[in-house]
Order: C-alpha cells, then structure tokens, then sequence
C-alpha cells in the first residue's frame, strides 16, 4: 500500500485543528456552562465547518471532509447548549 504524504499532513492536521474543539466541548458536557461561549464565534464556527464540509465533499478530499465533519459536531453541540442557556435565561 503506497500511503500518500500530502493526505497524511492533511489528516494530522485535521486532527490537531478539529480536536482543538473537544476540551471546550468536553467542559460545556461536564458543566453545563456557556457563559463564556460567543454565539457569534459559534455561528461563525459552523458557518466555516459547513462550508469546508462541503468543499472537502465537492473535491473528494478525505482530509477536509473528515475533520469538519467532526468539528461540525463539537460545534453543533456547543451551539445547541448555547442557544438552550439564552432561551432559559429569557424566560
């Protein structure tokens, strides 16, 4: 099996830059705290996420597809804890 370089650095550094998501999702599950999470830099997170999720699938590039899709899910979490805590502290 001849293993590809360029798709290895890819897949490294998807996992560096998608995984940096999961302490703070991991703290936002542990807690129940988002006080200090920006609804805009969320936003701004899935926004980008999807957008990358869907250029990685429009090029068939396992690297893009594969950590945005996970990053998508740490910020989809976060996002819905978020928009949970500005829901309940409105009411």
């Amino acid at each position: 099996m001849n293993i590809d370089p360029v798709v290895v650095l890819g897949l490294v550094a998807g996992c560096f830059s998608t995984f940096a998501l999961a302490p703070q999702a991991i703290k936002v599950y542990r807690t129940r705290q988002v006080d200090q999470l920006s609804l805009g830099m969320l936003a701004l997170m899935q926004t980008g996420s999807v957008l990358w999720l869907s250029y990685g699938l429009l090029q068939m590039d396992i690297s893009i597809i594969w950590a945005n899709a996970i990053a998508f899910c740490f910020i989809i979490y976060m996002l819905s804890m978020k928009l949970r805590d500005i829901r309940s502290n409105a009411e």
